[in-house]
């Protein structure tokens, strides 16, 4: 069963306004997906020689790692992440593909991307030009995308938002909201309650119907999500408060988020979660794939202490609209040692006219910091067309050459650190790894598979030694094994254990 008419299955079954599936779509959907079927290389191409080797370093990492703050077996981990810019909206006309995007794409394929990420430029959320918040603003040129991702063998998800929804949409409902709205840039978005049973009905046929009609392969979840818990307003008539809400749960919203996990999954997709900032669901359901955080961060080091422990996968994105950083390597340092890859920002450059669209309003105007920094980028666009350019929301004004580069080298390195089947120790605080135990500011993870590796990260502001046990070959460079590593101030380091 190819994959449209895998889709077209899983569509037919769907009641609407609920989850449940018949009988018979049950049957039809217990057919294998397309990623159900694709055999983990660890399972489909390992020798005998290459599974002793993997238990061989497991042992090692076992045997030798005797406390960390996380042990963790890597598997369905797709690392490589971009935020694909299609253009602007609002905008004078809809955004349109052409032979750009294509060597673009082939660029990002080359580079190492794996999976594409849309956000909300794809969709008409202000309904400007005949669309809606669910369906693509160009929708020719939206399927032509799908193919184009598809066609380099790279997986493309999309923004939807299970809390955002236009207060000015004609199809919003004033019950499915309490009166909190986000209001920024062009947009005035009631927070809806996901406890609101007319909201779930409204919501979860849309959501669907995106992957079932356009084929894309999961959905990116801006929650938009104002906690019921310790919310100020009164609950909307048709809320119904089933969960117990605190801190550390996350009833009801994780409950449509489990939910949705489970749709997406049946039809052999993937999802990505943002609650807020560097925020993770307070619930033990499982409620995506990849989490994304960092959007207002502004340094690394709080970030990384926030997320370290998130569950996986993490994708940050250190907000560079406001963050400062020493060189591009600081995004890696802080990443890598945790089972973590920053997303890449690529595509069309933003050209900043969303800011400042004609006949669109912007109620705040300067006074929203998002409207100035694109006002920003534009000014810049205009002055120096050659660029650097930015390309997302979170990036810098001006942009930043050396972040594409930099995000292709550290990908290079980290790709066989996670490779399907990999047990991964995180941040090691007892071992018989290192002669003497690292210094306070250096942390060390272990990743073990058919190589062993070592992550050394330190986040002082001197220069350490650091003496293995064993010898190891530095990855990013050529040169024999050795046991004694100097590790320069705010520096990361890799290390493959020789004779692995």
């Amino acid at each position: 069963m190819n994959r449209r008419e895998f889709f077209k299955t899983g569509a037919q079954t769907a009641i609407v306004g609920t989850l449940a599936f018949s009988e018979q779509g049950a049957r039809a959907d217990a057919g294998p997906s397309k990623s159900a079927a694709r055999t983990p290389a660890v399972l489909k191409s390992y020798s005998a020689e290459d599974h002793r080797r993997r238990l061989q370093n497991v042992a090692l990492g076992e045997r030798g790692v005797r406390a960390c703050m996380r042990k963790h077996l890597i598997t369905d981990y797709l690392p490589g992440h971009c935020v694909y810019n299609l253009g602007e909206y609002p905008a004078s006309k809809p955004w349109n593909l052409d032979d750009w995007d294509e060597r673009e794409l082939d660029k990002l394929r080359d580079h190492g991307i794996r999976l594409i990420q849309l956000h909300e430029e794809w969709n008409d959320s202000q309904r400007l030009n005949g669309a809606d918040k669910y369906s693509p603003v160009n929708p020719t040129g939206f399927r032509r995308f799908v193919e184009m991702v598809h066609r380099r063998g790279m997986k493309l998800i999309v923004y939807v938002s299970t809390g955002f929804f236009q207060r000015t949409d004609s199809d919003f409902r004033e019950e499915w909201a309490r009166q909190q709205d986000l209001v920024e840039i062009y947009f005035r978005y009631a927070r809806c309650s996901p406890a609101s049973p007319g909201w779930r009905a409204y919501l979860l046929p849309k959501l669907m119907r995106i992957l079932d009609d356009y084929g894309v392969d999961g959905l990116y979840n801006d929650c938009g999500y104002a906690k019921l818990w310790n919310n100020r307003q009164p609950p909307t008539p048709d809320e119904v408060l089933a969960f117990n809400e605190s801190l550390t749960n996350d009833g009801a919203v994780c409950d449509l988020l489990a939910l949705i996990y489970a749709e997406v999954k049946r039809r052999g997709g993937l999802v990505k979660v943002h609650i807020s900032g560097a925020n993770r669901p307070q619930t033990d359901l499982k409620t995506y794939d990849y989490l994304w955080v960092g959007e207002g961060g502004n340094n690394g080091d709080k970030l990384r202490e926030i997320v370290k422990n998130h569950p996986p996968y993490v994708a940050p994105c250190l907000d560079m609209s406001r963050a400062k950083i020493g060189s591009e390597d600081e995004l890696y340092l802080h990443a890598l040692p945790y089972m973590q890859f920053p997303v890449l920002l690529a595509g069309r450059p933003f050209t900043g006219e969303r800011a400042q669209a004609a006949g669109v309003s912007y109620p705040r105007g300067e006074r929203c910091f998002w409207t100035r920094h694109l006002r920003a980028m534009a000014k810049h666009y205009r002055e120096h067309p050659e660029g650097p350019h930015s390309y997302g929301w979170w990036d810098s004004c001006p942009g930043r050459p050396e972040a594409r580069p930099t995000h292709a080298r550290w990908l290079k390195q980290y790709l066989p650190l996670v490779e399907e089947g990999t047990w991964a120790w995180l941040e090691i605080s007892d071992s018989d790894l290192f002669a003497q135990p690292p210094p306070k500011d250096v942390i060390a993870s272990a990743f073990a598979n058919r190589e062993f590796h070592l992550v050394l990260a330190n986040y002082g502001q001197s220069a350490v030694e650091i003496a293995t046990r064993d010898a190891y070959l530095p990855v990013a460079e050529a040169g024999a094994t050795r046991k004694r590593w100097t590790l320069p101030a705010r520096s990361l380091q890799i290390l493959r254990r020789g004779g692995a």
